[in-house]
C-alpha cells in the first residue's frame, strides 16, 4: 500500500498527541510532532526514501521515527500507533470521516505582525495563495493581552488599509478581515459591538482565567456563544496538552447553545493546542455543532498544521459538510 507524506504526517501527529498524555514522554511527543510538520511541509516521496534506506534525510526524522515510518509504508498502518491507542484507551474507530485536504478551501484563523505573528500580512497571504486557498482570515488579537500588541478600533482601520493594498497583490485569494477577540471573565468581549459588526470574521477565544470555577466558566462561555457577532469559538478549552489543562465547564450545554446560534467551534491544529480534542469534538458534533479547522498560524510555514492534524476531525467522525473550511467563499456563513 502506498502511503503519501500527508497521510504519514497525520499518523506521526496522532502519535505525538497520544504521547503528550504522559508528561514523561513530552520530548518524544515534540519529536513526533516536529517530524510530522516536516512531512507536511516538504511532502517527500516516502516510498523512494524507504527503498533507499534514507528516511532519516527528512528533517526531524531519526532512527526511531524512521522505523515507525518504514512500518507504515510497508503495511499501510502503524503498529506503534495502534499500541498507543490501546494503551490510552482510544481504539481505532469504524466511523472515521473521510476528509481530503485537497478540498480544503481556506483558513479563517491567522496572525500577522500586527499582533503576535512573525510575518507580514503579505507574507501570510502569499503563503495561503501558494497552497491554493480561496480565502484567508486575518484575525489578529484584541487589546486585552497587552504582550501580544492587540488591535483596537483605530488600529483595525489602519490594518484594513493595508489589507486593501495586499489584496491587490494576491490573485485568487480573498482576504477576510477579522479579529481574535478575548472572552472576558464575565463572558463579554474585548471590543464593542460597533467594531465587531463590521468585520468579516470574529473568533472569540478564552485566553485568561481558565481555572475559573466551572459554573462561572459555563456562564461565561454561554454568553460568548450567544453573542450575535461571534462566528467561531477559538480553541474552546484553552488547553495545552502535556503542559496546561484547559477550562472546565458544562461542555454539552455550551456546545448545544453554540449549535443553536450557528457558532462554529474550532479545532485548532497547532500541535501545542490540538483543541478541541477528537473526543471533545465528537461530543460537539453530536450536539449539532459546526466546526472551523484552522492552523492558528503565526507564520506561513505553520499553515502545514492543518494537513498534519486533520486526523483529529476524521477521528471525531465530522463530515466535510459540517466544517466551514471546506465551503467555497460564497457559501461561507460568517459575519451573520
Amino acid at each position: 500500500m502506498l502511503v503519501d507524506a500527508l497521510a504519514a504526517a497525520q499518523v506521526l501527529s496522532e502519535i505525538g498527541y497520544l504521547l503528550r498524555q504522559d508528561p514523561k514522554d513530552k520530548f518524544r511527543a515534540k519529536a513526533f510532532s516536529s517530524a510530522a510538520w516536516s512531512l507536511a511541509l516538504e511532502r517527500p516521496d516516502l516510498v523512494s526514501l524507504q527503498r533507499g534506506e534514507n528516511l532519516t534525510s527528512i528533517e526531524g526524522v531519526g532512527e526511531g521515527i524512521a522505523r515507525v515510518l518504514s512500518d507504515l509504508i510497508k503495511t499501510g498502518e502503524s503498529r506503534y500507533l495502534n499500541r498507543l491507542r490501546e494503551q490510552f484507551k482510544q481504539p481505532a474507530r469504524d466511523d472515521e470521516s473521510d476528509l481530503d485536504f485537497s478540498a480544503y478551501q481556506g483558513d479563517v484563523h491567522s496572525h500577522t505582525e500586527w499582533s503576535d505573528g512573525r510575518a507580514t500580512m503579505l507574507e501570510m497571504a502569499e503563503g495561503a495563495q501558494a497552497l491554493g486557498y480561496a480565502y484567508l482570515g486575518i484575525t489578529d488579537h484584541s487589546p486585552r493581552i497587552t504582550v501580544v500588541h492587540g488591535l483596537n478600533a483605530e488600529r483595525l482601520v489602519a490594518q484594513s488599509r493595508e489589507m486593501a493594498e495586499v489584496q491587490k497583490q494576491v490573485d485568487g485569494l480573498t482576504l477576510l478581515q477579522g479579529i481574535e477577540v478575548d472572552i472576558l471573565e464575565d463572558g463579554s468581549l474585548d471590543l464593542p459591538d460597533s467594531v465587531l459588526e463590521i468585520l468579516d470574521v470574529v473568533i472569540a477565544s478564552p485566553h485568561v482565567k481558565l481555572r475559573q470555577e466551572p459554573g462561572a466558566m459555563t456562564e461565561r462561555m454561554l454568553r460568548a456563544v450567544s453573542h450575535p457577532h461571534v462566528d467561531v469559538i477559538g480553541h474552546p478549552t484553552g488547553r495545552r496538552p502535556g503542559s496546561r489543562e484547559g477550562a472546565s465547564y458544562d461542555f454539552e450545554a455550551v456546545f448545544k447553545e453554540a449549535a443553536k446560534h450557528e457558532v462554529a467551534l474550532e479545532i485548532d491544529c497547532d500541535p501545542a493546542r490540538m483543541d478541541l480534542s477528537p473526543e471533545m469534538a465528537r461530543l460537539a458534533y453530536e450536539c449539532g455543532c459546526s466546526f472551523a479547522v484552522d492552523a492558528d498560524a503565526h507564520a506561513p510555514a505553520e499553515f502545514a498544521y492543518v494537513p498534519m492534524a486533520l486526523w483529529m476531525a476524521r477521528r471525531a467522525g465530522i463530515p466535510q459538510d459540517r466544517i466551514l473550511n471546506f465551503r467555497p467563499l460564497d457559501e461561507l456563513t460568517m459575519a451573520r
